[in-house]
């Protein structure tokens, strides 16, 4: 069976985002996207997913990482529509609980071929590091969207805004991982369709 691969370029007067996904990889991951919290985020998703990860990007960084972080969420989910193609044989839906410390992120997720994404995350302050936490359900939105799947991301408590965000990236990968993974032959669904 070949593998499953997708591959996207887009170019705005914004960002140039080139990335590919290889939902039957190690978790190997190459990741430059100019935002250092954003790499560190998605080495995290290839890492506990699985999945092998591309992503170079060059964005409007002079402004704010805004564009950048959604804009490669963007990418990242037509990648993932491309690579899933028919979604033939996929479990479908995936869901993880992930502790990061003094965080519990939970994530649940179905490759439906319908976007909705619910975030419930709440931060000590509006920054980890240089970076907006706003951000993140930027990203989420615009993976999920562009993804078209359904995302629910709930973290009951937490208290490190470090360590909040990375235990929502590791169950989202851990879920991810586990909705592409192939188990039978046929689309999982009565409709017959994703």
């Amino acid at each position: 069976m070949s593998q499953r691969i997708g591959q996207i370029h887009r170019q705005t007067k914004e960002t140039d985002i080139r990335c590919e996904i290889n939902l039957d990889g190690v978790g190997g991951y190459e990741i430059d996207t100019g935002v250092g919290f954003l790499d560190h985020m998605l080495t995290h998703l290839s890492k506990h997913s699985r999945i092998d990860l591309t992503v170079k990007a060059k964005g409007d960084l002079h402004i704010d990482a805004h564009h950048t972080t959604e804009d490669v969420g963007l990418c990242l989910g037509e990648c993932l529509l491309a690579a899933l193609a028919d979604k033939k044989g996929i479990a479908r839906y995936g869901h993880s609980s992930v502790p990061m410390e003094d965080s519990l992120a939970n994530v649940a997720l179905d490759l439906s071929g319908r976007p909705a994404c619910v975030y419930n995350a709440q931060y000590r302050s509006g920054k980890i590091g240089d970076f907006d936490v706003e951000l993140i359900e930027e990203f989420l939105r615009a993976l999920s969207n562009s993804g078209k799947f359904n995302l629910h991301v709930n973290v009951p408590y937490g208290t490190n805004n470090h360590h909040i965000a990375e235990a929502i990236f590791k169950a989202l990968g851990q879920a991810l991982g586990a909705a592409v993974r192939l188990v039978g032959t046929d689309i999982p669904s009565t409709k017959g369709q994703l």
